[in-house]
């Protein structure tokens, strides 16, 4: 396939892109900085902004699919207006292309920890991440609306973590996913395998989704 991934050098994006790679996927690395992106097999890089729809637009067409792993930066103070501000300009950038397949990377306050109660309203909730994670459930607040595109949003669960690939991993819908009686994780290259494998095979078309190991 023909992938255009945003966010190709962060954390997860970097995951996502690695696995596209190993896996044939033609892919446009769409960063700020095309140095960062390393060389790898039918990799292109290309600088874009995330917060332009036209040149989201215009980087993305021709794709059959568009990975959103688009994050601001965790030490902004203003992470989640910039967050939505990105997420928006995706969005229609994307709908602009006539893209219709789009997966975006979110995170896992927005998941459910119990009845009616979200990860993100409990006091327990780190400080440092709230503003961000307040974005992120706010941008699946609006994809939530979206019917025009084939749109998922994938949540990790509440331990993300650098790991091995073992390649396998069990799915989840809108609560936290739990390891016993604390709440699981997974790798960042385990959740890459998932993000692709839901690319290559759609199963939550229109939908939230979160993993974890097995």
């Amino acid at each position: 396939m023909k992938i255009a991934l945003i966010g190709a050098t962060g954390f997860v994006g970097s995951a996502i892109l690695q696995e596209l790679a190993n896996r044939g996927h033609h892919v446009t690395a769409l960063v700020t900085n095309v140095a960062k992106v390393p060389a790898l097999a039918n990799v292109t890089a290309r600088a874009s902004n995330a917060y332009d729809a036209a040149d989201i637009a215009a980087a993305v067409a021709g794709h059959d699919a568009v990975i959103s792993a688009f994050n601001p930066g965790w030490g902004k103070p203003d992470i989640q207006a910039l967050f939505l501000q990105g997420h928006n300009a995706i969005v229609a950038g994307v709908k602009q292309a006539g893209v219709a397949d789009f997966l975006e990377v979110g995170g896992a306050g927005s998941l459910f920890i119990a009845p009616g109660l979200q990860l993100i309203d409990t006091p327990e909730f780190p400080a440092e991440w709230k503003e961000g994670a307040l974005g992120a459930r706010e941008a699946l607040n609006l994809l939530r609306s979206e019917t025009s595109l084939k749109w998922r949003f994938v949540s990790p669960p509440v331990f993300l973590a650098p790991g091995e690939r073992s390649g396998q991993y069990r799915l989840g819908g809108d609560d936290v996913l739990f390891a016993g009686e604390q709440p699981a994780g997974i790798s960042v290259a385990d959740l890459a395998v998932a993000i692709v494998d839901e690319i290559e095979m759609p199963k939550h078309i229109q939908q939230r989704f979160t993993v974890a190991s097995v």
